[in-house]
């Protein structure tokens, strides 16, 4: 175990970054300024699936609007999930004894703890409630939100088991909360969706539903 903060770190997730933010440091220019603006970027990009997803279901019925109105909820929830856990945890963040110059280009300062990875947690949230709106936009965003949380430990501001720790947070939030939040919203957008005009049987001229 290694000790940093309050806390023990596992020693294997420890060699494990250092073994990435090793390779990170001798990888060509190109593949460190792409991680250093896609480790930020990706959040927005899979923001931005999440809204297609979304946009997909608006123009269904109310269960499938219930869905778009409420994925974003969980997301947000999940978030605020990993900050608390960050000042419970209060572990500090590896690159402040990294042997390399990380490529973020600056460490989070003190009181911005490690445990788990906001940016980890928000991608595997954004991932989850997208793959729920629209599994072929899903699939898509899954992949995406490994490779953001990949990319914490790369850039070196995050230990391994602070980003897969972040996943499962952001995953379990949401598939926790999304089932028990669409059933009451699809119920009240039922009860306010105006009812359907009559429409004239064209044979007989009679009304019908």
């Amino acid at each position: 175990m290694v000790r940093t903060g309050t806390i023990d770190v596992p020693e294997f997730s420890a060699d494990w970054y250092q073994d990435i933010v090793d390779a990170a440091a001798g990888s060509p220019q190109p593949v460190q300024w792409f991680a250093g603006h896609f480790t930020e970027g990706a959040i927005v990009l899979l923001g931005l699936l999440l809204l297609v997803a979304a946009v997909t279901r608006l123009g269904a019925g109310p269960r499938d609007r219930a869905l778009a109105l409420v994925a974003p909820i969980p997301v947000v929830l999940a978030y605020g999930c990993s900050e608390g856990l960050k000042t419970l945890v209060d572990e500090e963040r590896p690159c402040r004894a990294a042997v390399h110059a990380i490529i973020a280009g600056s460490c989070p300062p003190t009181g911005d703890w490690s445990f788990p990875s906001n940016h980890s947690t928000v991608a595997g949230a954004l991932a989850v409630a997208t793959l729920l709106l629209a599994r072929r936009i899903g699939l898509v965003a899954l992949p995406v939100a490994a490779l953001a949380a990949f990319s914490r430990v790369f850039v070196g501001v995050h230990y391994p088991h602070d980003v897969v720790a972040g996943l499962l947070l952001g995953t379990g939030v949401v598939l926790l909360l999304v089932p028990l939040l669409v059933r009451p919203v699809a119920t009240l957008l039922r009860r306010r969706s105006p009812a359907e005009p009559p429409v004239a049987d064209p044979i007989d001229g009679s009304t019908r539903r």
